[in-house]
Parts: structure tokens; C-alpha cells; sequence
């Protein structure tokens, strides 16, 4: 038993912390354990007002069923990324609920008959410089998304053919977005570029696409850290998640 678990049930046993407010507090301390494999965070969403997010890569098919049964038992949905079409199977076999899945970003989320989206606030753009990076970009939108967030795209726009950038951004800066996601492979540029165009926050989202040396994204993310366009900052390479999930909070907080 955690100190803080510990510590809550002997302020209630003593009488210095009402029921009601403990039990609120166990909310936040949710934990559940999946066999000696998983600990789910199932008060993330009501701590932060971001859904714990599997990462799939590395589990056996078994392994997420399990877990994705966990979250549906405390929670009306279970999020899910890198997930394999052989897993996505798997969940859709065990008959756990309404599943959705993205092939392309490799996410996907299963809801329960009673699931209520989020209430829908904020505007979010993400761009893409090229169709590698695609998947990538979509993992972050799809996040958003499921965070009651509306989200506008444009891929394909990255800077070896930069008049293709224009009309895009403006489609989406005017459709109200007050956050931008930018992913770029190869050199990194695209989202430097961007920075110095709009007024709005930009997330650099590094990805592994690219020839030789940095094909890993190595020179992506470095070029988007050492970039001299003001308002971005970079999440780590691949990390669609990272930057949808902070794009969403930044974009519902301005609506709010």
C-alpha cells in the first residue's frame, strides 16, 4: 500500500477527512492491477483531463485484451496506441465493446454502450511536412480528437515545395485553431517555418523518416531544438501522443 493510500484511510479512520472527500481522492489515487504486467492510472482523465493511454508496442495480443478489459470495467473507454492489426483483432474478438481502429496512426479506442464523448472545446491544426509523416501526425490528431478537440489538417505541405504551405495554414489559423502540431522528418524544418508564420503555440513533432545519417530523427528533432523561430517546442521523436495530448489541453484551455 502506497504512504499517501496509507495515510488517507487513517485521516478518515480518525475523523479528520470526511467520506466524501476521500472517496474523491481515491478517485484521483486510482490504480488497477492486470496480472504482474500492467498498473493502470484509472484517474488520470479526472486529474488531468487526459485519458491514460496504453502504449501497445512490446504486448502480446493477450496482454492488451486484458488491459483494455481492465480500463472498460473503472471506465467507459480505453485508448490505445502502436497497435498492431493482429491486436486490434484480438480486441475486436473478445467482444469487449464498440472498437474503433486507425491503421494508418495505429490507434485505437474501444467504449462501453454507455461512453459520453467530451464535451467538444478548441480548435487544434496539424500539419504534416510529407506522407511519411502521416502516421505519425495522425497518432497526435487522433488524440486530440478524443479529447473533445476539433481538428484541421493539412499534410504533404513540408518545405521542398513550401508554396504548397500558404493556403492550408490559413484554412486552418482561420478555422479557429489556437495550437499547431507540425510534424517533419528528414531535416526538420517545417516547423520553423510555421513558428515564424503564425501567433499561435507550435509543437515540433520529430519523426524517424529520412535517408542515412538522422534517418532515425535524429536530425529532425535537433533541428527543431536549435531552431531560432520563436513559439515552438519539440516533443521527443515519434511521439505523436506527447503532442496530441499537449495540444488538446493547450487548445481547451483557450476555449475555456
Amino acid at each position: 500500500m502506497s504512504d499517501s493510500l496509507k495515510d488517507l484511510l487513517e485521516r478518515v479512520a480518525n475523523g479528520r477527512q470526511p467520506v466524501a472527500d476521500a472517496l474523491a481522492e481515491l478517485e484521483r489515487l486510482g490504480v488497477s492491477a492486470v496480472g504482474d504486467f500492467a498498473c493502470l492510472d484509472l484517474g488520470r482523465a479526472r486529474r488531468k483531463g487526459v485519458p491514460e493511454v496504453v502504449f501497445s508496442q512490446g504486448k502480446s495480443a493477450d496482454q492488451l485484451v486484458a488491459i483494455v478489459a481492465a480500463f472498460l470495467k473503472h471506465s467507459p473507454s480505453a485508448l490505445c496506441s502502436r497497435v498492431s492489426a493482429e491486436q486490434a483483432k484480438a480486441v475486436r474478438d473478445a467482444g469487449l465493446g464498440a472498437v474503433d481502429y486507425d491503421d494508418r496512426a495505429g490507434v485505437l479506442v474501444a467504449r462501453r454502450p454507455d461512453y459520453v464523448p467530451p464535451e467538444p472545446r478548441g480548435v487544434a491544426g496539424v500539419l504534416a511536412a510529407g506522407t511519411s509523416d502521416v502516421a505519425i501526425a495522425e497518432e497526435a490528431a487522433v488524440v486530440c480528437r478524443e479529447m473533445g478537440v476539433t481538428v484541421h489538417t493539412a499534410y504533404d505541405v513540408g518545405v521542398a515545395g513550401v508554396h504548397r504551405l500558404g493556403e492550408p495554414l490559413e484554412r486552418i489559423i482561420s478555422g479557429g485553431a489556437t495550437v499547431l502540431v507540425v510534424a517533419a522528418g528528414m531535416e526538420g524544418a517545417l516547423p520553423s517555418v510555421v513558428a515564424g508564420m503564425v501567433d499561435v503555440p507550435v509543437i515540433g513533432l520529430p519523426t524517424s523518416s529520412g535517408y542515412g545519417i538522422g534517418g532515425k530523427g535524429e536530425a529532425a528533432i535537433l533541428g527543431m531544438l536549435q531552431s531560432c523561430s520563436p513559439g515552438l517546442v519539440v516533443v521527443n521523436v515519434d511521439n505523436g501522443v506527447g503532442a496530441g495530448v499537449t495540444a488538446a489541453m493547450i487548445a481547451r484551455r483557450c476555449a475555456a
